[in-house]
């Protein structure tokens, strides 16, 4: 009875060291999934106009939503793409990025959608690739007493990354930050602009900011003094975010319309402009995949 009571419990001890075994192989397997799991692509677009056009262009969709945020989760060509709808305003894209970095890990950001010209030699249907984005909105006055008016052509500009004293009292916040766009993205944008036959693609400056911008002396003050191609309300925010996150990041963004030159608005610039992205993204996947 001895014998068979040690071979039984040798019998034991074997069978609990070959799962123990399994055990850690499965962990181990399950962690190089996690590893050679690939990072998303994320295609930002502030309104529904901008961002459910390239989302019907995804293969297996899920919607996924946080507080008012869309995400629609599938696949260009096998690999991961995700188009969120931010929401319009610098506020709401700021969060959206954060968001969908802390969520999402994410290989690269574009942030596309419809703008308003700035540049007299561009008009509605052309596509402006942001080489630099920059916030068009932070702006220091000058110091006028009670009566003496206001002078906007005076206001300087506002660099709230200078330092982490007040901004308004730091001589050298008075510069103009520009966010760069990614040279790969870039690269990748340059490489497709072919195919959007509407209009041109050329690389620019983006503006931002929560003011919507009808005068066109305004315009042309952006245009000569920032270097702005167009004015949108969302761009500089997502670069700001994704800069902090050292996330790879290109804003792309239509002429809907164009104050300086009488260019009338066009609602179907929206979705030309991502089907131009739309291509802008398996170019990158395929430098990505090689």
């Amino acid at each position: 009875m001895k014998h068979i009571s040690s071979i039984a419990f040798l019998l034991m001890i074997t069978l609990f060291l070959s799962f123990l075994t399994g055990c850690q192989s499965s962990s181990e397997n399950g962690k190089a999934a996690e590893d050679n799991q690939q990072q998303p692509i994320i295609i930002q677009g502030p309104m529904p106009i901008e961002a459910e056009n390239f989302a019907s262009k995804l293969e297996d969709v899920e919607e996924e939503k946080s507080g008012n945020f869309v995400f629609y989760k599938g696949d260009v060509n096998d690999y991961p793409v995700i188009v969120m709808k931010t929401g319009k305003g610098m506020e709401n894209t700021a969060a959206a990025t954060a968001l969908a970095i802390e969520k999402f890990d994410p290989e690269a950001i574009i942030n596309q959608g419809t703008s308003g010209g700035h540049d007299p030699n561009l008009h509605v249907f052309d596509i402006v690739l942001g080489k630099r984005t920059v916030n068009i909105g932070s702006l220091k006055t000058g110091d006028r007493d009670d009566g003496e008016g206001i002078a906007p052509t005076e206001w300087k500009p506002m660099d709230l990354m200078a330092s982490e004293g007040s901004a308004g009292e730091d001589p050298d916040a008075e510069n103009i930050r520009y966010f760069k766009g990614d040279q790969d993205l870039l690269a990748a944008a340059n490489a497709v602009k072919d195919t959007h036959e509407e209009g041109k693609v050329v690389e620019g400056t983006i503006g931002s900011a929560d003011v919507w911008n009808n005068e066109v002396d305004r315009i042309q003050w952006f245009h000569e003094n920032y270097g702005t191609s167009v004015e949108e309300m969302e761009g500089a925010a997502g670069a700001q975010i994704a800069k902090a996150y050292e996330v790879p990041y290109l804003g792309i963004r239509t002429l809907s319309n164009n104050k300086v030159n009488g260019g009338e608005y066009n609602p179907d610039t929206a979705a030309a402009n991502q089907d131009y992205v739309y291509e802008v993204v398996k170019q990158y996947i395929s430098t990505q995949t090689q």
